[in-house]
């Protein structure tokens, strides 16, 4: 649910991401800061995929051994993230689910993802919810931006390193804002990603 579709009533919001959901292909894709740093997820634990649309990065998580809880405010996202689980065989919790309304509980994930969603009231919750050691792995849409994609209203999109602002005192082990640097015809663009850790104790 990006924040820059806020001023519209919830009932045409949800409309229109239900709409996306429907008329898309597959499950999507798995976000780049899963991809790339899927070798730091745990062998074992509670992970949710927050705004999990159609399911990529939830399907994924559950094919690392992960037990997955999936949330995400459309109806026809969930239905899609369920057809899909059940063609890959991994079990998923998924369910629509207001997270704003009700986020988290405390100390309940060792891994929460969230891909393309920002809101930042949620921090403190969403760094709260982390049991000790848990990860934090974080992805969506900067104002440094070379490409029309995303929202188009700046002020729905991260500015200049807040991620690491925001989810303060996590420690950093993975983070990636490229912005307009040197050819920016490569590389990772108009995004910035996280991986952060609680600490352990």
């Amino acid at each position: 649910m990006p924040s820059d579709l806020m001023s519209e009533s919830d009932g045409e919001l949800m409309r229109k991401w239900d709409r996306r959901h429907r008329d898309a292909d597959g499950p999507g894709a798995v976000a780049g800061v899963l991809a790339e740093n899927i070798h730091l997820l745990p062998a074992e634990g509670d992970a949710l995929d927050l705004a999990c649309g159609r399911g990529a990065n939830a399907i994924r998580m559950a094919q690392a051994g992960l037990r997955v809880t999936a949330w995400d405010w459309s109806a026809v996202a969930i239905e899609r993230l369920n057809s899909a689980a059940r063609e890959q065989r991994v079990s998923i919790a998924a369910e629509v689910h207001d997270v704003i309304a009700l986020p988290p509980e405390p100390v309940s994930f060792d891994l929460i993802l969230v891909g393309y969603f920002l809101e930042r009231a949620l921090a403190p919750a969403l760094m709260q919810a982390l049991r000790p050691g848990g990860l934090l792995m974080y992805q969506t849409f900067s104002v440094n931006a070379v490409s029309d994609n995303g929202p188009s209203n700046p002020a729905f999109r991260l500015q200049e390193n807040e991620l690491l602002e925001l989810f303060q005192p996590l420690r950093v082990r993975f983070y990636r804002e490229e912005g307009r640097l040197g050819n920016c015809r490569s590389g990772i663009r108009d995004i910035a990603m996280l991986v952060a850790e609680k600490p352990p104790g």
